[in-house]
């Protein structure tokens, strides 16, 4: 096997391994770490088809982070997928009338970043072992709801870390938010802004490439890395649930080997849609991705035209982890489309940052014919979440219903007669007012949101996840709220108390 190395979107960084682009995080001119080169592993998928979660997502990822060993590796992996997951299939597959529900929320917060952010503190620790690392790593986090708990349960008490997550105060659910604030944990910082999730981004990557904070960090002993999409210890994990979906279809003999299937995926930051894009790239047989996206259809207009514009109403929707109008892993297809051209990439980018809008050429547009892209708006989710509930019992969360909504448009406007997988990327626990309103017509959004989860266990006779119940009545750790200009301050006083 050839080593893969890494190396910035924006040109600016020297190439490095595997594991030192884990352990950084972003690059030190702001780009994001993409592979030199793809992997070109030749799957035969009737093998992959027979192997468990464990094995196939070893299988997977091994092609990208070559310079870990195989124990290394294994060990990571059998950490990260064990009963932490409330099922030993770890993503189960479910058939819901015309698509198929990839269920990517059975693990230890509900949503499916438990999928990459139980793998990552492994993959960090290790590679700081690797790197004869001796400063303690401090994980900067943005979250626009589910990244923020996941990021905080795998980083809780791990040894030789801190963690420090921002949110928007009023984007994300009161689950969501109870999640975050009631965390334990002596090396957990948590902080809503006063902003929206892209401004928590924003100052996210500002404290990343500040040097007089870097040179802050490094004299108390500590380095920056980032547990968000943008450090490709994130994505790569998430390349493995395309390649599962794939092989359970295979295995129930819902397709035939080499047989094409879509992807429909509720996308906002576009990490998780990029990671079945990257599966594409070794060789999984899709057909195309459909970019869901709710009212906030900025990577709509983006697909449509070949201009992405943020200079927009952002919007708060019952979708909330969608609810983003600058979408960071955005770039690293930029990057693939562009031919790998790094300048060009870089001068998009700062397009962007400077007048919140740029515009690919047109041999780039050609390079998105892998993708579709539609919204639904609020009513057009609810009614999915309804009607999948009413004909098959089957009951979703907002972000899913987007996705379902989306789906349905597609596959009636392109007449594609592919299998269709929907990629569910929430517990409808976490939305427990919208989902209710949307099957019965009727909630209270003051009502509190554990009696609400009370409502929907009895209306859809599935069991609250082991999340929403400890939230419910553990104590509130944290309230810090401040402004975006105030979150270095924040961050200094959490190292300081490290």
């Amino acid at each position: 096997m050839s080593e893969i190395l890494y190396v910035s979107t924006r040109g600016g960084s020297k190439t490095v391994t595997a594991s030192e682009a884990i352990l950084n995080g972003i690059a030190a001119d702001g780009g994001l770490y993409v592979p030199v080169s793809f992997p070109e592993p030749g799957w035969d998928f009737n093998v992959l088809k027979d192997m468990d979660y464990r094995e196939l997502a070893y299988t997977v990822i091994k092609e990208f982070l070559t310079d870990y060993t195989e124990e290394e590796l294994r060990a990571c992996i059998n950490a990260a997928y064990d009963d932490k997951f409330d099922t030993p299939l770890v993503a189960p597959m479910v058939n819901a009338g015309t698509s198929w529900y990839l269920e990517l929320y059975h693990g230890a917060t509900a949503a499916f970043k438990d999928m990459a952010l139980s793998l990552l503190p492994h993959l960090l620790v290790t590679a700081a072992k690797k790197n004869n690392v001796k400063e303690k790593i401090v994980i900067l986090t943005a979250t626009s709801g589910d990244t923020g708990k996941a990021a905080l349960a795998g980083f809780a008490d791990v040894e030789g870390t801190g963690i420090a997550v921002f949110y928007p105060k009023y984007g994300v659910s009161k689950i969501q938010e109870r999640q975050m604030v009631t965390q334990a944990g002596k090396n957990v910082c948590v902080a809503g802004i006063t902003g929206n999730f892209d401004d928590a981004q924003t100052g996210v990557k500002k404290i990343f490439t500040d040097p007089a904070m870097q040179e802050y960090v490094k004299s108390k002993g500590f380095r920056f890395s980032s547990a968000n999409s943008i450090n490709i210890g994130r994505l790569i994990p998430q390349v493995a649930y395309y390649v599962w979906a794939y092989c359970r279809l295979l295995k129930d003999g819902v397709i035939a080997p080499g047989e094409k299937i879509d992807f429909t995926v509720p996308t906002g930051n576009f990490g998780n849609i990029l990671a079945g894009f990257y599966a594409k790239q070794l060789g999984l047989p899709v057909n195309r991705f459909i970019c869901a996206s709710n009212d906030n259809r900025v990577l709509t207009d983006f697909f449509d035209t070949g201009v992405y514009d943020k200079n927009r109403r952002f919007i708060l929707t019952e979708s909330p982890s969608m609810d983003i109008l600058v979408s960071s892993n955005l770039e690293r297809l930029i990057y693939h489309i562009a031919g790998k051209d790094a300048k060009k990439t870089a001068e998009l980018m700062t397009g962007l940052q400077g007048k919140g809008v740029y515009a690919i050429d047109a041999l780039m547009k050609e390079g998105l014919c892998d993708f579709y892209a539609g919204s639904a708006n609020t009513a057009e989710m609810r009614e999915a979440i309804r009607s999948s509930f009413e004909k098959y019992g089957y009951c979703m969360d907002t972000h899913t219903g987007v996705a379902a909504a989306v789906a349905a448009k597609y596959m009636k406007e392109t007449k594609d007669e592919h299998v269709n997988v929907i990629v569910s990327t929430a517990s409808p626990y976490k939305f427990t007012a919208s989902v209710l309103r949307a099957i019965t017509g009727d909630a209270d959004e003051n009502e509190d949101a554990f009696a609400l989860a009370d409502k929907l266990e009895k209306l859809i006779g599935v069991k609250q996840p082991a999340t929403v119940t400890t939230a419910r009545t553990s104590p509130v750790l944290h309230d810090t709220v401040c402004e975006t200009d105030k979150m270095p301050e924040v961050v200094k006083s959490f190292i300081d108390r490290l």
